[in-house]
């Protein structure tokens, strides 16, 4: 192409380009450029002696399409604030540095591009999708205040507005203040930094918003203030940091809101957040700490597998058991993991008062049979776990009996060879199986006091079962 074809505008990129100057089209220019232009410009190798060569374009409108698939380009290419006919293609090149900034893209063709440096689309609006899948950028993405997909699109559902699957990005991800109307495809990526999605705004309503599956993450996946109206699925995903989503928003009605099942995470935070929409699963993942209040959790959740060090704010058993019982089957895993972390903290109490709920969980799945023995142990001993329900019974049984049997005395057995009656060790001895006083083989009740006798023998038995399990778990639990 010889410089006596080009246009006004394009002269004068033709002469900053082997300087690397910034040609800046105002709204008074003539900015009209043909992508033909830009492509011989790359694809020459032209410089000047002592000069970095750049194309460095700004506000310009590039007519045709820019076709760069698997061009090796040295130069750095910034098209800031430019406006495209057709959608560029970048498919399997090799570019230094490319800045699209604020510009207007229809799409984004750029599968399995290298990037030498810095990737930024910041500020952009793109309504058709952003190819990425399979890219290596060295550097950082830029993807700050973007604007992605088309809201009024019918076929939104299932299309992939940002596609970064298998992706590897050197450095982080930065989105702030992204917005997208369809799929953000992050599955089997892998960033060496951070994420950033503080303050997105995520639409794809009824189906997946953020997909990202098998994400790898070298520090904090951080999510402050994001609206997402979808699905949440972070499953297999491995963060080291925080996975924080403080003041979120999720939303899924009658579906998944959030699934970060088989997830390996350092940190869950959900402080000050919106009460969830939609079903959470956590199946399976394992977290070092959790930040979320009660009122946050949806009424479907499922925790089987779950684990984590520990749980805050720290609140009584009685808030955090709410969160158990939304999981539809029993679940004894989490019972568990929520005794471990309250005795962590030394909070025997609470643990105690966790084990409780467990066993009366547990009850419901019981034949009748075990449910009626479930319930003597509940109501005596607390299934161990209130072991002082065991003495007031005792002494209640104790001071019934003595009174009974001090107003109406058994008949001896042996009137010349037994022991004179005491009606307080009489009931002791009926009430402690194993232990023998003497008193209960030497008298012999009648009538409904015979009856009673009975009665407070198989008191015994059942308070003296409890309280021998009531110790075990206690001795065990040291």
């Amino acid at each position: 192409m010889k410089i006596t074809d080009l246009t006004a505008a394009e002269r004068r990129i033709w002469r900053a380009f082997p300087r690397g100057e910034r040609v800046k089209f105002r709204d008074t220019d003539e900015r009209a450029v043909r992508a033909e232009v830009i492509q011989s410009l790359l694809l020459g190798n032209v410089s000047e002696d002592g000069k970095i060569a750049a194309l460095r374009l700004e506000g310009a409108h590039i007519s045709g399409r820019l076709n760069l698939a698997y061009a090796i380009i040295d130069q750095p290419i910034s098209l800031r604030a430019c406006r495209f006919e057709y959608p560029p293609t970048f498919y399997g090149a090799q570019v230094r540095q490319l800045n699209l900034s604020r510009s207007y893209l229809p799409e984004l063709d750029a599968p399995t591009i290298r990037v030498a440096g810095v990737l930024r689309i910041t500020g952009c609006r793109i309504p058709g999708p952003v190819k990425l899948g399979g890219a290596k950028i060295s550097g950082a993405l830029f993807a700050d205040r973007a604007n992605l997909g088309d809201e009024h699109s019918s076929d939104q559902g299932q299309n992939a507005v940002l596609q970064l699957n298998h992706a590897t990005i050197g450095d982080d991800l930065s989105a702030e203040g992204l917005v997208t109307h369809g799929q953000v495809r992050l599955v089997g990526a892998t960033i060496s930094g951070a994420v950033n999605f503080e303050k997105a705004s995520l639409s794809n309503p009824g189906h997946t918003a953020l997909k990202a599956e098998n994400l790898t993450v070298g520090s904090n996946l951080v999510a402050k203030s994001i609206q997402v109206d979808g699905r949440v699925n972070l499953r297999g995903s491995k963060i080291p940091g925080k996975l924080d989503l403080d003041y979120a928003r999720l939303s899924n009605p009658g579906g998944v809101a959030f699934r970060a099942s088989s997830c390996t995470v350092g940190e869950l935070w959900l402080r000050e957040a919106m009460p969830i929409v939609g079903e959470v699963n956590l199946r399976r993942s394992q977290f070092s700490l959790i930040s979320v209040a009660p009122e946050i959790w949806p009424d479907r959740v499922k925790l089987n597998g779950l684990s984590y060090g520990a749980i805050i704010p720290p609140l009584p058993a009685s808030r955090r058991l709410e969160l158990l019982e939304r999981e539809h089957d029993y679940v004894p895993h989490a019972y568990e993991q929520l005794t471990a972390a309250y005795r962590r903290i030394g909070d025997d109490a609470a643990a105690r008062a966790v084990q409780l709920a467990k066993q009366r969980r547990h009850r419901k799945t019981l034949s009748w049979y075990a449910k009626v023995w479930g319930y003597m142990q509940d109501a005596t001993v607390g299934y161990g776990f209130r072991p002082t329900r065991a003495m007031a019974w005792l002494l209640a049984l104790m001071l019934f009996g003595t009174v009974v049997y001090g107003f109406h005395h058994p008949s001896p057995v042996e009137p010349v060879k037994g022991p004179d009656f005491n009606s307080a060790v009489y009931t002791l001895d009926l009430l402690l199986p194993i232990i023998d006083f003497g008193q209960e083989k030497a008298f012999t009740p009648h009538g409904p006091y015979q009856w009673l006798a009975y009665l407070l023998i198989a008191a015994g038995w059942i308070l003296a079962t409890t309280v021998v399990a009531g110790i075990t778990r206690i001795v065990s639990r040291q």
